[in-house]
């Protein structure tokens, strides 16, 4: 039976060179040394569901926050004020990463900035030698998320994805249920995620502050092409691609990755989507409603395999999240954590057609977990139990719950519903070039 900590990797790598393995660990942190934390990105995320956790561990672990590097002097001044009242710190302020790396002052960062950089910033610190806590998603391009892939793997250090899922106990349950052979083979999923919040990713009052001295504008743009300065894009970045996918890479991200979990599936087969900017006309470039469809299944037998509809919409939020699991003998509704018969094949059906029945009795995961819909998720029981796994792994070296393989994973999936909607053709993926395919051609922006 699968455990949380037996993460089987699965075949992403197909097609890539694998000329390359996993360095050694490098020094193995004893049960004595403190380790060295900084924030990356002082951000609501950070403050809000980072901090706490950190907290509450960081004396019986023997952790520290000694350090924050922010492109922003606001951002800085605001994090310091926070952070030092917060953990009784006293942390060491950075203009930049090349700043925070060159000063050999930390062991591991906790890392929250824009959704475009997450990769590139991830790269930084496995290159300067840090363990890194990365939120999702992981990238937004496939050159970024084969970059990262390439540069965690060779550096053998400790990167937990923010796929907090991967560390909830119904999630586990699921996971062991489904591998267990027990629920039979997938024919469905459906993942829903509706608000109806009109300052979602919004922050007028702040980009009405902002001026480019305050920033580095060229630092925050990175890889992507240059362009002028724009306080909204700087504070609002999930509203504007390049910058964020929008819905795929704030949401779809955390319900996609446990289709791949469970399935063992690396990636989509393909991807069509539809949607557009229907309810909030306030000059966003991303959708505030979309609905992806996927197609998921062996690579190598196309008769076999399921269908994943994922839909979303901030204009209202009857259904809210929503993650459901079919098979021909009933479902798993990780909303209520119930496995149950619901819609499997009865006696009746199966008797007709000369077949067995197979209904599944109806069964409690576990306690429920309530998973949150708010801007800021908060102090969640998911988050918690992440972050400690993190700080776990630091001391072990144990894989973490939610390794690069799964950000990777869950990239490729958001990278073709971003793909299919911008393009509105069918999006696949080539294993040999691990590209993302629209109309024969690499989707790129």
């Amino acid at each position: 039976m699968t455990t949380r900590r037996d993460f089987v990797k699965s075949t992403v790598l197909a097609g890539l060179a694998t000329g390359f393995s996993a360095k050694s660990y490098g020094k193995i942190i004893g049960s004595n040394d403190r380790v060295r934390v900084a924030c990356v990105g002082f951000s609501d995320r950070f403050k809000s569901s980072h901090i706490p956790p950190f907290k509450q561990f960081q004396k019986e672990m023997n952790f520290e926050m000694v350090g924050l590097s922010d492109i922003w002097n606001r951002r800085r001044d605001e994090g310091k004020a926070f952070i030092d009242k917060a953990l009784g710190s006293d942390v060491k302020l950075y203009r930049n990463n090349d700043e925070l790396y060159a000063s050999k002052s930390v062991d591991a960062v906790m890392l929250s900035t824009a959704d475009f950089q997450h990769a590139i910033h991830t790269i930084e610190a496995v290159q300067a030698g840090c363990d890194c806590y990365t939120e999702k998603p992981l990238a937004e391009t496939m050159d970024d998320n084969r970059a990262v892939l390439n540069a965690v793997k060779k550096s053998g250090k400790i990167v937990q994805i923010g796929s907090q899922r991967r560390s909830g106990e119904n999630y586990f349950a699921a996971e062991n249920f489904i591998k267990s052979g027990k629920f039979g083979p997938i024919v469905m999923v459906e993942l829903v995620w509706n608000v109806n919040q009109p300052g979602r990713w919004r922050r007028p009052a702040l980009t009405q502050d902002l001026k480019e001295s305050d920033i580095d504008w060229k630092r925050f743009l990175i890889n992507r092409p240059n362009d002028t300065f724009d306080p909204r894009k700087y504070l609002e970045y999930r509203l504007f691609w390049p910058y964020s996918s929008g819905i795929p890479g704030q949401w779809m991200s955390h319900q996609i990755d446990t289709v791949h979990w469970f399935s063992g599936l690396p990636h989509p087969r393909s991807a069509v989507a539809n949607g557009g900017i229907y309810q909030w006309q306030d000059g966003r470039a991303n959708a505030d409603t979309m609905t992806v469809v996927f197609d998921y299944g062996p690579l190598d037998d196309m008769t076999k395999g399921f269908q994943v509809q994922f839909t979303s919409r901030f204009s209202n939020s009857a259904g809210e999240t929503k993650e459901l699991y079919y098979s021909n003998g009933g479902m798993i509704n990780l909303d209520t954590n119930e496995i149950s018969p619901t819609g499997g094949l009865g006696e009746r059906e199966a008797k007709a057609m000369g077949m067995k029945a197979n209904l599944l009795e109806k069964i409690k995961l576990s306690e429920v977990t309530k998973i949150e819909t708010n801007a800021n998720t908060g102090y969640d029981q998911l988050t918690t139990a992440h972050i400690k796994n993190w700080m776990d792994c630091i001391r072990s070296r144990k894989t973490p719950n939610a390794p690069i393989e799964a950000g990777y994973q869950h990239s490729i999936a958001t990278i073709m519903a971003n793909a299919a909607y911008r393009t509105g053709q069918r999006v696949t993926f080539d294993e040999k070039t691990q590209e993302v395919m629209t109309g024969g051609k690499v989707f790129k922006y």
